[in-house]
Order: C-alpha cells, then sequence, then structure tokens
C-alpha cells in the first residue's frame, strides 16, 4: 500500500510540475511582441497607402470597431485559456441590447434597464454552463445551438424590426465624448487593463490555465473544475450582453442583427493573439492585440475599397492560419 501510495503520489507529483510549466507557458509564452510589429507595420503602410488613413475620424471609428469585439474577447480569451469556447456571443450581443432597450420601452428606468440587459447575458451564460459542465454536452454543439435560439429570440421580441428611438438619457451613455472619443472605447480601455492585471496575476484565474492545460490534472489538485467552467460561461455572458448594451447605446436603437458574425471574428483574434483552441494559453494583452489587427485589416478593405466579400474571405483564411500555426506550436512543445 506505502509503495501505491508513493507511486500515486510521485505521478501527482510529476503531472503537477508539468501544469506549473503549462501555465507558465501559457502566460509568457505567447507572440505578444511580433503581433504588436505587426500591427505597427500595417498602421505605416496604410499611412502611405492611404491619406485618409491618419483622418481623426477614420482612428476613432478604428478603435470603435475594435471596442466592442475586445469587450466580448476579454470573456472568450477566459473560456479559450480553460479549455471551452463559445459561439453564442454574437446573439448574447444582439440580446443584451435588445433586452435593455424592450425595458426602456416599458418604462423601467435607464439603471434597471441596463442591469437587466446584464442579466440576461449572464443567464444565458449560465444555461451555456449548466449544459457544458452538468449535462456534458459538447460546447460546440451547446453554444452553436444557443446562438440560433437566442437570435430567434431576438426576432420573436422584436419582429425582425429592432427596437428603434431609444430615450436620450440611454443614448448619452455611449454617444458622449471625451476627447472626441466615445465612451465605449474609454470602457474598452479600463477593461482590458483591469482583466490583464487580474488574468496574469490573480491567483484564482491562474487556476483556468490549470484547467486548460490538463483538466485532470486540475481536478485532482483539488481545483473545482466544473464550476470554474461554469462560471467563464456566464462571465463571457456578461460581458457580451455589455458590448451590446454599449452598442444599442450608441446606435440610439437596438438591432436585432447585432452581434452576427462576432463569434467567429472574436474567436480569430483571440487565436491570433496566442490562444490556443486546445487551451491553457493566452493573455488579454495578446486577444486585444488580435482584435486590433482585425480592425486595422477591416479598415484597410474599407479604404482601399475591396469588397466586402473579400472581407470575409479574408477572416476565414486568417482564422485557418492563426489554427495551423497554433497546431505546429503545440506539436513543438509536446
Amino acid at each position: 500500500m506505502n509503495i501505491r501510495n508513493t507511486r500515486h503520489d510521485s505521478q501527482l507529483f510529476e503531472k503537477n510540475n508539468l501544469l506549473k510549466n503549462r501555465i507558465i507557458s501559457g502566460i509568457s509564452g505567447f507572440n505578444e511582441l511580433p503581433l504588436l510589429i505587426v500591427n505597427i507595420v500595417i498602421i505605416v503602410a496604410l499611412i502611405f497607402l492611404s491619406p485618409n488613413f491618419l483622418n481623426p475620424q477614420n482612428l476613432i471609428a478604428v478603435l470603435m470597431g475594435a471596442s466592442f469585439d475586445s469587450i466580448v474577447a476579454i470573456g472568450m480569451t477566459l473560456l479559450l485559456i480553460s479549455g471551452g469556447f463559445d459561439l453564442s456571443v454574437g446573439s448574447i450581443v444582439g440580446f443584451g441590447g435588445v433586452m435593455a432597450g424592450k425595458m426602456l420601452v416599458l418604462g423601467q428606468s435607464v439603471p434597471v434597464s441596463i442591469i437587466i440587459g446584464l442579466l440576461s447575458g449572464a443567464f444565458i451564460g449560465f444555461l451555456n454552463g449548466f449544459i457544458v459542465t452538468k449535462i456534458k454536452v459538447n460546447p460546440l454543439i451547446t453554444t452553436l445551438a444557443m446562438m440560433q435560439i437566442v437570435r430567434g429570440i431576438i426576432y420573436i421580441i422584436t419582429k425582425a424590426l429592432g427596437i428603434p428611438l431609444l430615450p436620450d438619457n440611454f443614448s448619452i451613455i455611449a454617444q458622449k465624448q471625451f476627447y472626441g472619443i466615445q465612451t465605449p472605447v474609454f470602457v474598452m480601455i479600463v477593461l482590458v487593463v483591469l482583466a490583464e492585471v487580474f488574468y496574469r496575476k490573480s491567483i484564482f484565474f491562474k487556476q483556468f490555465y490549470f484547467i486548460g492545460g490538463n483538466e485532470e490534472s486540475a481536478r485532482l489538485s483539488g481545483i473545482k473544475v466544473d464550476k470554474l467552467k461554469w462560471l467563464t460561461y456566464i462571465i463571457s455572458g456578461t460581458l457580451a450582453s455589455l458590448a451590446g448594451i454599449l452598442m444599442a447605446s450608441r446606435m440610439g436603437g437596438a438591432q436585432s442583427a447585432a452581434g452576427t458574425g462576432m463569434e467567429l471574428r472574436v474567436i480569430t483574434a483571440c487565436v491570433i493573439g496566442g490562444c490556443s483552441l486546445s487551451g491553457g494559453q493566452g493573455t488579454i494583452f495578446g486577444s486585444f492585440l488580435g482584435v486590433l489587427l482585425m480592425a486595422l485589416i477591416v479598415n484597410a478593405f474599407n479604404l482601399l475599397g475591396v469588397s466586402v466579400y473579400w472581407q470575409q474571405t479574408a477572416t476565414g483564411l486568417i482564422l485557418l492560419s492563426a489554427v495551423l500555426v497554433d497546431v505546429l506550436r503545440r506539436r513543438k512543445m509536446q
């Protein structure tokens, strides 16, 4: 018995050491510097290719385009680190804005409407997490189904017309400008900085790297894997609904199609930023740089008059390339 216990303890010790090395690699082994250089190169190229790139309005438009995706990417990064992902975030973005708008139309105050909008996203995340962790349904099937269900509910609630002409005291939240820059950009900056600090420094968030690195070893180490994975979906849903509320506020109305296609765009940005689809790797700053890169590419296509169809093709090619790089990188680590 003693020999068996010793062997078991030795194996567990070795697994924990491997897991710790995986965490260090997951937090520090990212490609942020090369990605930062790529962003700078694209910016320099656009300065020469289009005189309109440095127009303050265009630069603000790039930041605005990145702001909503970056907020969603914070939750997606946590999901990817822990070995999951969520295809329903785009629909949750639309649902959060619609629910907040619906409450305003029904006469609720702005704070109450925003809270209900946030809770609606958290609830969908709660359902996703429950189905994935408790019923053990594959995250792909779960979130793909939820994406369709939530989008259908949006169309039912709004009759596919959206909720236009929301009150000014709600619209001013995202339309208000500081030094010519609207609120969502500042919200993005604050959340990205806070999340980056928490993900890197907090012992609590380092548990998610353990889970993504080796779920079984994390479980044997005493980490409450299912509860934490469940939490990632709730956080992701809440942040997605926040992005949707800000989007509705900026537009002055909640659109039924808001957030459509955002899920793949955000996942692409996160993978470009160093997240692995197998879990255990990723940083918020890396994901933010990935979002910024995607926003710059879209802006480049718009400035150069490239068809929107080519933009979709480019997004797909970038995602495929990022996944291939991730696969090759993980093979070298093995």
